[in-house]
């Protein structure tokens, strides 16, 4: 069974089939959910303003959206101090993590022109602002205890550590890559057990690391309903995926087997299931849960004539999940198969407007001896 810390990772460089390229979806979300996020930190820094502030951004990915969400964050606190007069900012030690395929390296080259316009912004204030990267799923502990005072993740939290092991090898969901209509209910409670799993997982691990009355802003790909099978949006680009790789496996270019056993490591929770996995696991209360909607390019707008919405969206999905599909399919068959996608994105957008669901959480770490 392959886990996600194996072979999963965004696409790296820049060129056209990079993440760096093709995220406008997840910078979308962050500017979307910027309030939020503002909100939480200004509740840290009402308690009071810590000499030395940990902040994480878990599965920080590459590419600009990095460094945005870090530059949100600093010129809050920074803009806070100045509004409470204080003669100086906390020292800021910021982890940036992801998987251990991450391509770290552009996020560090990126580093001096992001201090630069820090200095810009902030003037003699700013620093000392230390920034690591630590590699290694958040589905587990990653940072010392009670080292931590913000935690921030978008967009990360619908993939699973691995795909559900009822699932692995077989071909219970034939013709499918993740949760549809005609889906077994063995295949949506198998998926929904590993997300219960992992989310638990994620929250002890956090709950050692972050201080009492230090707080979490999540974002994950969601659905609203309790009933995965209904709801249209959330996952149906990855149905029409699937669809493209039978098309490609009715040409006889891979086999048709490899795409029955095939399955995402991915679930997009409704906010019931969010809601119950918190107050399960139990060290942590709920301020906000949100529910919104982002177009399948992100809102883009583009000249006439010339990028179509299928091609637009194809690149957006290729850039997250080509590494996996590569694992199981090889590399030779990508081009063509982001081709064939691409025109049944651009059948099935030519008739409807869709729209993925996202979900936001605030949590806040509870004090000793706070009851639920």
């Amino acid at each position: 069974m392959e886990l996600l810390t194996q072979s999963f990772h965004m696409n790296k460089a820049v060129d056209e089939t990079s993440y760096a390229k093709n995220s406008s979806i997840q910078s979308k979300i962050i500017s979307v959910t910027k309030s939020v996020t503002e909100e939480a930190i200004l509740e840290v820094l009402c308690k009071n303003f810590p000499e030395s502030m940990g902040i994480a951004d878990l599965g920080c990915s590459s590419g600009p959206n990095v460094l945005s969400v870090i530059s949100n964050i600093t010129n809050i606190i920074y803009a806070k101090c100045c509004r409470s007069g204080l003669p100086k900012p906390p020292e800021l030690r910021i982890f940036l993590n992801d998987l251990y395929n991450n391509d770290f390296n552009d996020i560090f080259a990126s580093l001096p022109d992001f201090y630069d316009e820090m200095k810009e912004v902030n003037g003699n204030s700013f620093g000392p602002c230390l920034i690591f990267g630590v590699p290694g799923s958040f589905y587990g502990r990653l940072f010392p205890s009670n080292s931590l005072h913000f935690v921030h993740s978008s967009s990360s939290l619908h993939w699973l550590s691995q795909v559900p092991p009822e699932l692995d090898g077989t071909a219970i969901n034939k013709g499918h890559i993740y949760i549809c209509e005609s889906s077994p209910q063995s295949v949506l409670d198998s998926y929904y057990r590993q997300f219960q799993k992992d989310f638990s997982l994620f929250l002890k691990s956090r709950s050692e690391e972050i201080v009492p009355g230090g707080r979490m802003v999540l974002t994950f790909m969601g659905r609203r309903f309790m009933d995965p099978t209904i709801e249209e949006g959330c996952y149906n680009h990855l149905d029409l995926l699937a669809q493209a790789l039978m098309s490609i496996a009715a040409e006889g270019l891979i086999p048709e087997e490899k795409v029955d056993i095939f399955n995402t490591q991915y679930y997009a929770p409704c906010p019931e299931e969010i809601k119950l996995e918190i107050k399960k696991e139990g060290s942590f209360v709920l301020n906000r849960l949100e529910v919104f909607e982002i177009d399948w390019d992100g809102g883009a707008v583009e000249a006439p004539n010339t990028v179509s919405i299928g091609r637009r969206v194809a690149k957006l999905v290729r850039a997250v999940i080509e590494s996996t599909l590569e694992s199981q399919f090889g590399s030779d068959i990508m081009d063509y198969l982001f081709h064939r996608y691409e025109k049944i994105l651009d059948n099935h957008l030519s008739k409807t407007r869709s729209k993925y669901i996202n979900l936001v959480v605030s949590v806040t770490k509870k004090s000793q001896g706070l009851g639920n």
